[in-house]
């Protein structure tokens, strides 16, 4: 009967409460715990009621509920926006002010604000020229319209302008990292200047191409994979929380890189090269097979794979942890944290992810490079690190370290200028 069905929801909405508000994992709820969630979740529930009130007039109707969702790319008719308003409307008059909105949500407890409205979709596609960001989240409706691929379309596009901007130093970062030691102490001016000297401001592009060219297979495989992988964890959700995210997104990262990672070896293998030993990718890929034979093209393989789990881990946990210390502390009068706030973040979780996997990354990038250098051993990755730590001391694994930081900030800004031109030429709706 209704009677046993809202008898049964009102204990689900209930078992919800106490999951939300159980600070000390005991399995209750006590009155300062209650105290906390209410304080908690109504902060939320007011950013968001602002964000959705367009009119800023202190009430919410069937006209604003459509207009914020076809911003999020959900198409609805004035009928089903009405039926939305007439589930809070309490007093008939087919608008929702705050306590309304307040009252029919409190005791409806969201695992996260993403759930009552989708507002900081697609924040993050930044490319800072690495390869380990988790996939972003789209709604069926998005890919029902082709906006998914215009997305990527326009990632992809922000991707190949933020890393041709940063070329020069990604491709002194891998000299330091193959070249750079204690007896050979190579800097960043240093290092410009050899680079020019050799092979003139040309060279600081060297390995570029194949940089550019790997973005639209790899971007492609994995969020394909991604949605499938969601798919097979059996999440239903529209958005997944953090841990579901970064197993999927790491498993996704993984297959992407594994189909993709000859290239990896490649643009190393270029960026390292002389003036005038390869005259283009091709060359240098029959080099190595004829030479090296095809076990080649994946050495550095094992560090790289990884190298995704704390990368990945560590990223999306701090741009989130951040994000929302951000909403919870400053945010009054939207649910929108902002272009800047959102650049700020995802700087910062970038370089915490990095400098928690560089270590892998400069052991993958000197096995990928061991047969440039005659005469060296040819290592395992256990062997290397052991190895560098030997010689060089820890600050050995992170040999390198300068320009890649130095370029974060630069690529992440191109990316987002890019990305949002593109979004505008493509008729991406603003999100």
């Amino acid at each position: 009967t209704s009677l046993e069905t809202g008898g049964i929801y009102t204990v689900y909405v209930f078992q919800k409460i106490v999951k939300a508000g159980d600070k000390d994992l005991d399995g209750q709820l006590d009155f300062e715990e209650f105290v906390h969630y209410l304080r908690d979740h109504e902060k939320k529930l007011r950013l968001v009621f602002k964000s959705l009130d367009k009119k800023n007039d202190g009430r919410i109707d069937s006209q604003e509920i459509m207009q914020s969702l076809r911003d999020l790319g959900v198409h609805i008719s004035e009928e089903q926006a009405e039926k939305i308003l007439k589930s809070m409307d309490k007093n008939g008059t087919m608008t929702i002010d705050w306590n309304e909105w307040r009252d029919y949500h409190l005791l409806h407890p969201a695992d996260n604000i993403p759930e009552i409205i989708l507002y900081w979709k697609h924040s993050t596609i930044f490319d800072v020229g690495e390869s380990m960001l988790v996939p972003d989240e789209f709604t069926a409706e998005e890919k029902k319209t082709g906006m998914l691929w215009r997305h990527l379309v326009a990632g992809g596009g922000a991707g190949a302008v933020s890393r041709t901007c940063t070329a020069p130093l990604d491709r002194l970062k891998v000299l330091m990292q193959v070249h750079a030691s204690r007896s050979n102490s190579m800097g960043i001016a240093g290092g410009f200047t050899q680079m020019i000297r050799e092979g003139g401001l040309r060279s600081l592009w060297r390995g570029n191409g194949i940089n550019v060219l790997k973005i639209a297979p790899e971007s492609a495989i994995k969020f394909m994979a991604y949605e499938q992988i969601k798919r097979l964890i059996g999440s239903n959700q529209e958005t997944l929380g953090i841990l579901e995210r970064l197993v999927s997104g790491s498993l996704a990262g993984a297959i992407a890189q594994s189909s993709i990672y000859p290239m990896e070896v490649l643009k190393t293998r270029l960026a390292l090269g002389r003036t005038g030993q390869y005259s283009g990718m091709k060359v240098c890929a029959k080099h190595i097979f004829k030479k090296e034979g095809l076990k080649a093209f994946y050495k550095g393989y094992i560090p790289n794979m990884l190298g995704i789990i704390p990368y990945a881990g560590i990223d999306l946990a701090v741009y989130e942890t951040l994000k929302n210390s951000w909403l919870q502390r400053f945010a009054t009068d939207s649910a929108d944290p902002g272009v800047f706030v959102l650049l700020a973040c995802g700087t910062m979780s970038s370089t915490c992810g990095q400098l928690a996997s560089y270590p892998l990354a400069l052991v993958r990038t000197r096995m990928q490079a061991q047969a440039t250098q005659e005469g060296s051993p040819q290592m395992t990755m256990t062997g290397l690190f052991r190895h560098i730590v030997r010689t060089e001391g820890a600050i050995g694994l992170y040999r390198g370290l300068a320009p890649n930081f130095m370029k974060v900030i630069p690529a992440v800004s191109i990316s987002y200028v890019v990305y949002e031109n593109l979004k505008i030429t493509l008729g991406v709706h603003k999100m």
